[in-house]
């Protein structure tokens, strides 16, 4: 054993002791650990022959699936991953959702199952729309299945370069698209041409932005100010003679982005009210592009009680 005194309080003979403890370290063991990657999953969805394959090879830059104008050509799931901005974005490429009525071959109701349980799996959704022809139910149902369970989607528009060039155009086809979706005024809209790379930075741009609000984390007293304004600036809407009265909140969940609100009567909270606050959420708190997952909890505490 070696004796070295040190001051710490004055840093005397730190350097010697550095040294000394360098020099005792066995260096044979060490190993070169790459540093670990943060990784997004993807689908990319949609219903048949909207161009899933071929945006999949432009990302991946191989052929990974199959191209074909014969709708469902590409059966089952194909994995693949790429970097982009220190992110590892894995994909998951599928064949399209369709009617159960209309599915007949066994191999594509497997794709069908295969494609549900995807938007449990993935982060985020793309959804590819043919920019060329109407949107089908089969987008709606997508859309809806991903929004259940809290997944962000971007409305990929497909085919831009066959689209006319007039200025006005883009806007016309995302009022449209927003119309037919309902409340899905907050999911990103990118137009792109997967066949001739066009659009393809600015919609992996808006994923790294998705994932950052997935992944963002609220403090609870933050959380509590803004909504007690929220509250006081619009007073919930009095139901049956009684106003329920919003106590505090928290954020309970990440990826997919959730809170639980604790409330005298959560069975008074109407719809209305409720996508008051996730509009709230989304414009003040830094989740403009995804959806927001709301609980609400029987309570008497009071904002006051948490500070």
């Amino acid at each position: 054993p070696v004796m070295i005194p040190i001051s710490a309080e004055h840093a005397r003979n730190i350097d010697e002791l550095e040294e000394t403890v360098l020099e005792r370290l066995d260096w044979s063991k060490v190993e070169s650990v790459e540093k670990e990657k943060k990784q997004i999953q993807l689908a990319i969805m949609g219903k048949p022959n909207v161009g899933k394959s071929t945006l999949l090879n432009r990302l991946l830059g191989i052929e990974k699936s199959i191209v074909s104008d014969i709708p469902g050509t590409t059966r089952d799931v194909v994995e693949g991953s790429f970097i982009y901005r220190d992110y590892e974005i894995k994909i998951l490429d599928t064949a399209g959702i369709r009617k159960k009525s209309k599915v007949t071959e066994s191999v594509e109701y497997y794709s069908v199952n295969r494609s549900i349980k995807t938007i449990e799996q993935c982060d985020m959704v793309l959804l590819l729309i043919d920019s060329t022809e109407n949107l089908s139910d089969q987008d709606k149902k997508i859309t809806e299945l991903a929004v259940e369970k809290g997944r962000p989607v971007i409305f990929v528009l497909n085919k831009w370069d066959m689209m006319p060039t007039m200025g006005n155009v883009f806007n016309a086809v995302k009022d449209k698209l927003y119309y037919n979706f309902g409340q899905m005024a907050y999911a990103p809209v990118i137009n792109i041409s997967a066949k001739e790379g066009k659009g393809i930075e600015k919609l992996l741009d808006m994923m790294m932005q998705v994932y950052r609000e997935l992944t963002t984390r609220i403090e609870t007293s933050r959380l509590n100010r803004a909504v007690r304004e929220w509250v006081t600036n619009n007073p919930p809407p009095v139901s049956k003679g009684v106003r329920f009265k919003l106590r505090y909140a928290v954020q309970t969940g990440i990826n997919p982005v959730q809170f639980t609100f604790f409330i005298t009567k959560p069975e008074l909270v109407n719809e209305t009210y409720k996508q008051f606050i996730r509009n709230k959420i989304r414009s003040e708190l830094g989740f403009a592009h995804i959806p927001v997952l709301m609980n609400l909890r029987p309570s008497r505490k009071r904002f006051e009680d948490l500070e």
